[in-house]
């Protein structure tokens, strides 16, 4: 590497919130509630899944992989923040750094293709009914999941990798959590051609998937208008209609922090958007699936049933 900081024995600082000491309790108290409540809501959509057989179906497959992933996403931040927020020491170690852009990066990008492969069971489930038990075969799932965790922790590997190998100047890093576009801005030599080949690679796990997706829904739209039954329809904007609200909350996020120019990038604003796609989207997540959609109410109220009949 470049100029370095060796007082810290190859460390960096997280400025995170420390600009605005004022805030930071107030961050740490709401921070912590909405990280209960994503770890609380995610874990229970996977144990519906899992044990009730109404939801034993792809889509509710892929879901439980989303909440896993969702749970590992928000986790592998948060309790840095969370730290950072009550104590006084903001260094991380070098290794613990790029550990944690690795599985930040990995666990982003799996989620990225796993929405992808959740908007093409819709456009089964809705363009072609007939055909959709077979098309969504268990075998094709188990390979459509494990495409979008490898897919996933390849991409990050090669982004890892590249950005690690840059020269940097500088350990302060202006956020609180290990991330490519603020590890950029602290570049001291003239890296243009590893940068275009990290762009070209954000533009093919994030700008391709968002089209695939927009695609996707462009034919469900087609197909729930030829609808006539408004009953039918009204089924297919709600189960369609979760998954596309999710969609426009993680890529809205990760285009704005991910695909504008390096020189663009506000460092500021980049922490608080960083907030809404680490802890607010996670938190979402949940709540959406399960306000919008029947077949998971139903399965949370018996098990609420349960419980208060057994209590």
């Amino acid at each position: 590497m470049g100029t370095f900081n060796t007082s810290l024995g190859g460390g960096f600082i997280l400025v995170g919130f420390s600009d605005w000491p004022e805030l930071e309790l107030i961050f740490f108290i709401h921070i912590l509630i909405f990280y209960s409540l994503t770890l609380f809501g995610n874990t229970a959509i996977i144990a519906l899944s899992r044990t009730d057989l109404r939801l034993h179906t792809p889509m509710y497959f892929f879901l439980s992989h989303l909440s896993f992933l969702d749970l590992c996403f928000t986790t592998s931040t948060v309790p840095q923040l969370l730290i950072n927020l009550h104590g006084q020491d903001r260094t991380i170690s070098y290794g613990g750094c790029v550990a944690q852009l690795f599985i930040f990066l990995a666990l982003g990008s799996t989620e990225s293709v796993l929405l992808v492969v959740m908007a093409f069971d819709r456009y089964a489930a809705v363009c072609r009914p007939l055909h959709y038990t077979t098309i969504m075969h268990p075998i094709l799932c188990q390979a459509l999941a494990i495409f979008s965790w490898v897919g996933g922790f390849l991409n990050s590997l090669i982004q890892t990798g590249l950005t690690m190998a840059m020269p940097l100047c500088g350990y302060r890093l202006n956020h609180f959590f290990c991330e490519m576009p603020v590890f950029l801005k602290l570049v001291c030599e003239d890296t243009g051609g590893t940068e275009a080949k990290m762009f070209v690679a954000r533009v093919v796990i994030v700008a391709v998937p968002t089209m695939l997706i927009l695609g996707s829904y462009a034919q469900i739209a087609r197909a729930v208008l030829k609808v006539k039954s408004v009953t039918a329809r009204r089924k297919a904007a709600g189960t369609c209609g979760s998954h596309l609200l999710v969609v426009s909350l993680f890529y809205g996020s990760a285009i704005y922090t991910y695909l504008q120019p390096k020189d663009s990038y506000s460092e500021s604003k980049g922490k608080f958007v960083a907030l809404f796609y680490t802890i607010i989207t996670p938190m979402l997540n949940p709540l959406i699936y399960t306000l919008r959609n029947k077949d998971m109410k139903g399965a949370l109220w018996k098990v609420l049933g349960r419980a208060i009949v057994t209590g």
